[in-house]
């Protein structure tokens, strides 16, 4: 929320998180570059949720690796680009057929956003 001349205004910006395989990646930032969106940040995680791990062998000796790799993508974006942001993300990381571990996406409001070099706020610093 922002206020102006004392009105208060909604502004209209959500933060995605999105959680894949890191073998999607590319073809999830090929998808969102055809909407138009090309600012993210992209860390490496480690997770685990319906696979629960898997069984690896190492020298020999079985073990269960119960987190698995993940990428984690988050994107802040104005209202217009949530829904073409969500379906690009869905489309590449699930490619032509989804499994289980292919991901999720979470969407939360966010309150505002400040450019720090031109110190401007609201939906024209994303």
């Amino acid at each position: 929320m922002k206020w102006d001349r004392g009105y208060l205004l909604v502004v209209a910006m959500k933060y995605i998180i999105a959680m894949i395989r890191p073998e999607k990646l590319d073809a999830v930032k090929r998808e969102l570059q055809k909407v138009e969106v090309n600012r993210l940040t992209v860390s490496s995680v480690s997770g685990y949720g319906a696979q629960k791990g898997q069984l690896e062998i190492y020298r020999a000796m079985e073990f269960e690796a119960d987190l698995l790799e993940k990428i984690k993508i988050e994107i802040a974006v104005n209202d217009e680009f949530l829904y073409p942001t969500i379906e690009a993300i869905k489309s590449g990381a699930k490619g032509s057929e989804g499994h289980i571990g292919s991901g999720k996406i979470f969407v939360l409001p966010l309150e505002d956003v400040i450019r720090i070099r031109t110190d401007e706020s609201g939906p024209v610093a994303i």
